[in-house]
């Protein structure tokens, strides 16, 4: 018989708190989860979890509700990489000898397939294959961090899709964003969400954006590549870029552990190859040779704008991605090269 002692109602606590502080009050569950429950079709975060007498039942109902009320697609048994620093394989057979088909980060969200011996088979955005148990936190102790991990994101599903400086269409468009890219939500509103725009606030019409919860996931090894007849600077310069990912952006910093905002990560990165830039985007837009996006390398420099004219940059690495010091919430990270428009494009390496 499962004991309920003051761990677990600790933690069912919490995990209530979470959820009515999310504004939910109860939830869906599947017929064994509700009948252990005492509900027909329905739960309620409240002492009725604490009659559960099995614990694959108990966790699995929590597990439901997570996916359920946040709307984490893509998610049936969650999982919680844990590792103190760096990104973690993830390979193709349960061995250290498999092929590596991805890598995943700390805190980064993973839906657990099985286990094989000392290995879990998980998927994790596009990457699946298997990762050594002692990298993931599974049942309660994953739904408790996920809880702390969770951020809410408006994903966009048309292309084309105009950023607004106000929730009207009768206001300035600030910048134009692609199908398939997500922001953070600062809040929502009737019709509009206000998003976070590499540090400046905009706003999407709900019509086109579908807004819910997300973990961070794995990168394919596809994603980490740059395509062949790339210089060895080049790749140093992407290398070296891509292993600040996840520090903080602080503005008018140039620390790449400290805290960078845009324009001082880039000149950072290049200030450790020889290469003198100002601190400042616009300025950094009038450097080296102009190029078109479709001739853009590891190394070259996308810039972004908005009505004003150019407010952001970030470093190609290959792949359709960029990195780049996006804002408070995110820190440096990875996008696709078109999560906003790009409106100019820059060389600084003559190769």
């Amino acid at each position: 018989m499962f004991i309920i002692n003051n761990r677990n109602k600790k933690w069912i606590g919490s995990m209530g708190a979470v959820l009515m502080g999310a504004a939910v009050i109860c939830a869906p569950m599947d017929a064994q989860a509700s009948g252990a429950l005492g509900s027909s079709s329905q739960i309620g975060i409240s002492a009725d979890l604490e009659a559960v007498e099995d614990t694959s039942v108990l966790e699995g109902a929590m597990n439901d509700i997570v996916i359920s009320e946040f709307n984490l697609e893509g998610y049936s048994n969650l999982g919680i990489v844990t590792v103190s620093e760096g990104k973690v394989n993830i390979r193709e057979t349960p061995s250290t000898d498999g092929k590596i088909v991805g890598k995943i980060g700390k805190d980064a969200g993973c839906d657990v397939l099985g286990q094989e011996g000392d290995w879990l088979h998980v998927r994790s955005g596009e990457v699946e294959g298997y990762i050594k148990t002692e990298y993931v936190l599974t049942g309660t102790d994953a739904l408790q961090q996920a809880s702390t991990l969770l951020k809410k994101v408006a994903k966009v599903t048309t292309d084309g899709l105009k950023v607004r400086t106000e929730p009207n269409t009768d206001c300035e468009i600030l910048d134009m964003v692609g199908s398939g890219q997500t922001f953070d939500v600062l809040e929502e509103l009737d019709g509009w969400v206000r998003i976070d725009l590499d540090g400046e606030t905009g706003y999407l019409s709900t019509d086109y954006v579908d807004v819910g919860s997300q973990l961070d996931e794995a990168l394919t090894i596809s994603e980490l590549l740059y395509g062949e007849g790339v210089s060895n600077v080049r790749v140093a310069i992407s290398d070296y870029a891509k292993q600040f990912i996840g520090n903080p952006y602080v503005w008018g910093g140039t620390s790449l552990t400290k805290g960078a905002d845009c324009s001082g990560f880039v000149l950072s990165i290049f200030s450790h190859y020889g290469i003198s830039l100002p601190h400042s985007s616009r300025a950094q837009a009038n450097c080296g040779t102009r190029i078109s996006t479709s001739e853009l390398l590891p190394g070259d420099l996308v810039f972004y704008g908005n009505g004003s004219g150019i407010n952001h940059v970030a470093i190609y690495v290959g792949g359709g991605q960029v990195v780049h010091a996006s804002n408070a919430r995110v820190g440096i990270t990875i996008s696709s090269v078109n999560y906003r428009t790009p409106v100019k494009a820059v060389r600084l390496i003559q190769d």
